[in-house]
């Protein structure tokens, strides 16, 4: 049997990862594939089930993990990406969450003639998105910075109001079955707004000294910080009942604003964990699905949908960002986007054993009809949103840009090369002679050091997605691409060669791993690529054809180059290195460091002081 029980767990372990995998394929959110998953092996094939599977462990393994999800969004949201929009954010989980919810509720009782404490119920439970849907979604549709800062604060902020009120709803609902007044459940409201915020507070600030002060190693931080998280969460909802998702959330924003702490490694990490767990619990929770319920709601489950989708949701961002600085194709995109996630689906299937076990026949319909929700917004909105939002021209451009950190000659040289070529380029540098003489020539300059806290803050890397490291100085090359590793990825970050790496003893060499894969041929080191453009050197562009390839180019003996880059068909940029060898064809565009000309001055020079001698 535990063998059958670890079998089961890496078998979700490993579907987890190939849905990831497929849904970076397809640019589509993994939760679309992950919940289809959850459905074929759980009421499909009746391979899974959860609930034999985790026993009683089952809810307090969901519980814990959403905090950790939460507390890891939360982490990410910074006051000052939100400047200008803190009061739409701030109307999305107010009057928006009460339109969706009055909404919501008066369909659940029209449509499904469910009586007015469950159709209230319900409609607390679809309030929320939730980080879970929303983020991944983000990344795969890509809208510009202001719509996307505005959903992923509204998912975050959303949860813990959210549950909080499903469970005032719920309190409400079995103090009136009791035949007790409302009092009882505003005490609750007061509770948890108490409990949850001076924990939240208390226990962010704690680590943000922790952090700050150095009082744990670097490489206990993970582990502190998940063991406070976890801690907090618990005691928050021992002193008052799901107050813990409101507890980590104020964690989080806590530490995520507050100065002079680092959470880089802490989000790296977080980031990672958050991809496990999300992929594991959407293929648990979708696995508890019974066909037979959902037979039960028929199609007024859909109109409940569409009513969801089509109406709640348009009038709720409609009323929040009113006189707002949106555009009506930003407002237009942001009412399309509102899956719900992994807290609705938690927060619903406990609610409906607690019901279900006091007497209300209608608390069994609350989980399949929820789910009905997150799949039908999830799949309308993953399949559609990328479109849409081309269509509305509000989506950011793809990442094939470059982040040049230089604005010297090599780097200029290089830049005027890729410009031409249609690439965006966005030079950096500390210099401002350098900076004021690129802008002279027509580039995009950052007047700063790429690599601080005035930079994250302001240097805006739309349509950005490589790094091209031109600074004579190797040990900044590598701060740059250590910086901007989590962002570019470690295969688009890219270091020209110093002489003193290649002549230097091994113990004063960057490591490979710190400083990116190396620019071009590494013989062709910052200080002679510097030297050739002085002497008159030339950046050229070649189009190979069937008649002239690539081994034409090099094996031409009146050729005189280093190759640089190499356009596919495609359009698609790539690097030529010791490291990432290619094979461009017939079609391909090539672009070179050309010192022909060079070399026959040079000859031309040494023929004239032969005669003359």
């Amino acid at each position: 049997m535990p063998e059958s029980i670890a079998l089961t767990i890496a078998f979700i372990g490993m579907a987890g990862l190939l849905c990831q995998w497929l849904a970076w394929r397809v640019k589509l959110p993994a939760i679309l594939f992950l919940l289809l998953t959850g459905i074929f092996i759980g009421p499909g094939i009746n391979w899974l089930n959860p609930d034999q599977l985790l026993g009683d462990l089952f809810f307090p393994l969901v519980s814990l993990s959403v905090a950790i999800i939460l507390f890891e969004g939360s982490l990410t949201l910074k006051f000052t990406e939100i400047k200008g929009l803190a009061n739409v954010v701030r109307r999305l989980v107010s009057v928006g969450a009460l339109i969706t919810w009055g909404i919501a509720a008066i369909a659940c009782h029209s449509l499904l003639d469910f009586s007015w404490p469950m159709s209230l119920l319900m409609g607390s439970l679809v309030v929320v998105t939730g980080p879970t849907v929303v983020i991944p979604m983000l990344r795969s549709v890509r809208p510009n910075r202001r719509i996307a800062n505005v959903l992923r604060w509204e998912g975050i902020m959303i949860d813990p109001i959210g549950a909080l009120l499903a469970v005032l709803v719920y309190e409400s609902i079995i103090s009136l079955g009791a035949g007790d007044d409302l009092t009882h459940t505003f005490y609750l409201f007061f509770q948890i707004l108490l409990a949850g915020g001076l924990i939240g507070c208390a226990t962010g600030y704690a680590l943000g000294l922790i952090l700050r002060f150095r009082l744990l190693p670097s490489y206990l931080h993970n582990l502190g910080t998940i063991a406070l998280v976890l801690m907090a969460f618990t005691l928050s909802n021992a002193m008052a009942e799901e107050s813990g998702l409101l507890c980590v959330t104020v964690m989080g924003v806590w530490l995520a604003n507050m100065r002079d702490v680092n959470v880089a490694d802490i989000l790296s990490f977080k980031e990672n964990l958050s991809i496990l767990l999300i992929s594991g619990l959407f293929i648990l929770l979708a696995a508890r699905i019974e066909f037979a319920d959902l037979a039960l709601l028929g199609w007024p489950a859909l109109v409940l949908l569409l009513i969801m989708q089509f109406v709640a949701r348009p009038m709720a961002v409609a009323c929040s960002t009113f006189k707002s600085d949106l555009s009506w194709k930003e407002r237009a995109l942001i009412s399309w986007i509102g899956p719900r996630g992994i807290v609705a689906a938690a927060v619903s299937a406990f609610f409906a054993l607690r019901l279900e076990s006091a007497g209300f026949a209608d608390a069994k319909l609350l989980v399949p009809l929820t789910f009905i929700i997150i799949i039908g917004t999830v799949v309308l909105q993953s399949t559609t949103s990328r479109i849409l939002a081309k269509l509305l021209q509000v989506d950011e451009p793809s990442p094939r840009g470059f982040l040049v950190v230089g604005a010297n000659d090599v780097a200029c040289a290089l830049a005027a090369a890729l410009k031409d070529a249609g690439f965006n380029v966005l030079l950096t540098d500390t210099s401002w002679e350098n900076i004021s003489a690129a802008r002279m020539k027509g580039f995009n300059t950052f007047y700063g050091n790429p690599v601080s806290e005035y930079a994250d803050t302001h240097l805006d890397l739309v349509g950005i997605g490589r790094l091209l490291a031109l600074s004579p100085q190797r040990d900044f090359n590598a701060v740059a691409c250590m910086r901007y590793r989590p962002e570019f990825g470690e295969h688009n970050l890219f270091s020209i060669s110093i002489i003193s790496e290649r002549t230097g003893a091994e113990k004063h060499r960057v490591s490979s791993r710190h400083k990116g894969r190396t620019l071009f041929n590494r013989d062709l080191t910052y200080g002679k690529f510097a030297s050739l453009l002085n002497k008159g050197a030339k950046i050229r562009t070649t189009n190979l054809t069937e008649n002239f390839s690539f081994e034409d180019l090099l094996q031409n003996d009146k050729a005189r180059l280093y190759p640089l880059f190499a356009i596919n068909k495609a359009g698609r940029l790539h690097v030529i290195s010791d490291e990432n060898q290619v094979n461009p064809s017939a079609g391909w565009s090539i672009i070179s460091l050309d010192y022909e000309e060079l070399a026959s001055v040079n000859t031309k020079s040494q023929t004239s002081r032969e005669v003359q001698a």
